[in-house]
């Protein structure tokens, strides 16, 4: 990407879906803060004064007077952006499950790969992450790449980037974690675009651990069976099974990683879907 066409944190906002989270909501939000000085949080019907807990920050606050779930709040954060200009927005929870700090190296890996969907992936310290989420994890990329026909590493991570071109799709399909799966499969069927994942820490509740978090709004059993289900009818209606079959294993997962630990160091390019 030439130096005048290069994305600055000032050409994008930092999206922030929150349900219930007074616990770590103003850290957070903090946070971004110190990264990006644009932040949209949608607020989905809080009940527990999440949004009195940002009322002083400088931030935009879009609120739901109940719960729509995260794949409308996501909606309407891309709309707010696009409505003033945002050339793509970096999302993360509201429970402090991402760290801040790792927006930067998002935004950097958009650069050396633009009009990439980017994924924080949770592949460093992955001892720390519960073996029934890493299965449920490992199951849903699996899913997610008869959909895309590519693998990705960590599909259902919600630390983001999005580009305007993928924030712009209409009429994505499905609700809550089923959103986030079905906007990457869309962006790749109708935009050819590909994901890239860059490596960041787990961050969990431990046992004898100082952070708290919230109990996971994700249920592996319920919200897998949804996601899978969804995208098991899609395939089936889509067809060219074994076309796909073939792309997946074609196409293993691009891993950003300037420091080489999970890959060879990025060069700059635009990968697209060749499927």
């Amino acid at each position: 990407m030439t130096e005048s066409k290069r994305l600055e944190r000032g050409q994008v906002a930092v999206l922030i879906p929150a349900l219930n989270e007074s616990l770590r909501i103003r850290e957070v939000v903090e946070g971004a803060l110190a990264q990006c000085p644009h932040v949209i949080v949608v607020d989905d019907g809080s009940t527990d004064g999440t949004s009195e807990c940002i009322a002083d920050l400088p931030v935009t606050v879009l609120r739901h007077d109940e719960r729509k779930g995260k794949g409308q709040s996501l909606r309407d954060g891309f709309r707010e952006a696009r409505r003033r200009g945002f050339k793509g927005v970096l999302t993360m929870d509201g429970d402090g499950q991402h760290s801040a700090s790792d927006l930067p190296r998002l935004l950097e890996a958009a650069n050396r790969h633009p009009g990439c969907i980017v994924i924080g992936a949770r592949l460093r310290k992955r001892a720390s992450q519960p073996t029934y989420r890493r299965l449920a994890n490992e199951f849903g990329d699996w899913g997610i790449a008869w959909g895309t026909g590519y693998q990705i590493a960590d599909s259902q991570s919600g630390q983001r980037f999005y580009p305007a071109e993928v924030m712009a799709l209409d009429d994505i399909p499905g609700e809550d974690f089923v959103f986030e799966a079905q906007i990457v499969i869309s962006a790749a069927r109708t935009l050819g675009t590909r994901c890239i994942s860059v490596p960041i820490e787990s961050r969990y509740r431990c046992a004898g651990g100082d952070e708290q978090f919230r109990a996971s709004h994700f249920r592996p059993l319920r919200d897998l069976y949804r996601i899978t289900s969804h995208i098991v009818l899609q395939a089936l209606r889509y067809g060219r099974l074994v076309a796909v079959y073939r792309s997946i294993q074609a196409h293993p997962p691009i891993i950003d990683d300037p420091s080489g630990e999970f890959g060879d160091p990025p060069v700059p390019s635009e990968i697209r879907k060749t499927a």
